[in-house]
């Protein structure tokens, strides 16, 4: 079956997208980072403009929910007063890129992302929703983030060769391909630039993505010559070691969303330098140590890290039922050991929280819920018409 149509681009600073439960705004923190003054401030603005609900997205993002149109301008300018806003609406729109987390000042991740930053003005016109992930550890772990052209390292073994080999250090690769081109880290934007051109002018528009488009056109050769080094697993919630002599802890988020209040009073509590969003449903606080404190979650494995569920009725007006309710009272009977999402809670047949495959899929539709396994939302379901009651007497725990 085919999905429905979702929409052709992501909500930013400038051009909110509308919603149930008011204007969703997009705010794209420079490297993903934010000095707590600044998240302090955002989540004051989300409060004071919006319904205090922000959520971490999966391109490491925040978006502002339930912000009044008569407020819009207002927030913008508290915005601007943070340094969280691009001056320039289109430099704002183009600024998809995806960093990974862990990086520190004058690192190959950090190099590359403010390089290309400063150089985008001279990407070719893409389509919407075409982004960038900025990798350059020394084991790539955002192999599972959505992007199109992937900035890696590259293996150990290519990396230490030679001084020569020092051109293999990194790779530029296209999202889909199985290898990429070998730069240093000054020529990653280059080959950024050219790949760019190379998907505009072999028709990549019409495909939308990298990895579509790869199914049916063929890389120039220089695009194919070294895989990635070995990838990494993202991190978990707790604390992790980020290495150079700092201190993180990574805090869980149901969802991917959290209460402005709860952000303050945690910021507030851990005394935290600076704050990091990550696509995974956590964020990053520099500080001397963790914080326990509900809602955030600090126990690795979590079932409500793997589970999926949209914001669904009524915060989306195509939803017609509550999903994350029911997600949270289905989640104990779901946890998945291995860390796998194997419940996916959907509003409504476009699955926008999920667009792979789930072990156990619900769809709603009228009020009620379609049962769908090992499938996609928009698959046709084994059942209709089942209620949470239903539900929970089949998967639930109590």
């Amino acid at each position: 079956m085919t999905r429905p149509m979702a929409k052709g681009r992501c909500p930013g600073a400038y051009t909110p997208m509308e919603s149930g439960d008011g204007l969703l705004v997009r705010v794209r923190p420079h490297l993903g980072h934010l000095e707590a003054e600044q998240a302090f401030g955002l989540a004051v603005s989300a409060q004071r403009h919006g319904n205090g609900v922000i959520d971490l997205t999966s391109r490491a993002n925040l978006q502002i929910r339930g912000v009044r149109e008569s407020r819009h301008a207002a927030l913008l300018r508290d915005l601007d007063d943070l340094g969280l806003l691009d001056p320039d609406p289109l430099l704002e729109s183009r600024r998809n890129l995806v960093v990974a987390p862990t990086w520190c000042d004058g690192d190959d991740t950090m190099r590359v992302a403010e390089s290309l930053t400063a150089r985008l003005r001279e990407l070719p016109e893409l389509p919407p929703k075409f982004g960038f992930a900025i990798d350059a550890g020394p084991r790539p772990c955002l192999g599972s983030v959505s992007a199109d052209i992937r900035v890696e390292r590259a293996p150990f073994e290519l990396d230490k060769v030679d001084e020569a080999a020092s051109t293999r250090k990194l790779i530029v690769r296209a999202d889909g391909a199985s290898h990429g081109q070998p730069v240093t880290a000054d020529r990653a934007v280059p080959a950024i630039l050219a790949l760019a051109r190379w998907f505009v002018e072999s028709s990549g528009m019409a495909a939308g993505r990298m990895n579509r488009h790869l199914r049916s056109a063929v890389l120039p050769d220089s695009f194919t010559q070294c895989p990635p080094a070995a990838p990494a697993p993202p991190p978990e919630p707790g604390p992790i070691d980020p290495g150079a002599d700092r201190k993180m802890s990574a805090y869980g988020v149901a969802f991917g969303q959290l209460q402005a209040q709860a952000l303050e009073e945690l910021l507030r509590k851990s005394k935290a330098r600076s704050m990091r969003v990550t696509p995974w449903r956590l964020f990053l606080l520099e500080d001397e140590g963790p914080i326990r404190m509900a809602p955030f979650i600090y126990k690795p494995g979590h079932p409500l890290m793997t589970i999926d569920a949209c914001p669904g009725a009524p915060a989306c007006a195509s939803a017609t039922v509550d999903t994350r309710t029911l997600a949270i009272a289905l989640a104990d009977g779901f946890a998945a050991p291995n860390g796998s999402a194997n419940l996916h809670v959907s509003g409504c047949a476009k699955g926008c929280a999920r667009t792979k495959a789930a072990a156990v899929t619900l769809v709603g539709r009228d009020g009620a819920f379609d049962l769908i396994s090992n499938g996609c939302a928009w698959d046709p379901p084994q059942e209709r018409g089942l209620t949470p009651s239903n539900l929970l007497g089949r998967y639930g725990t109590v």
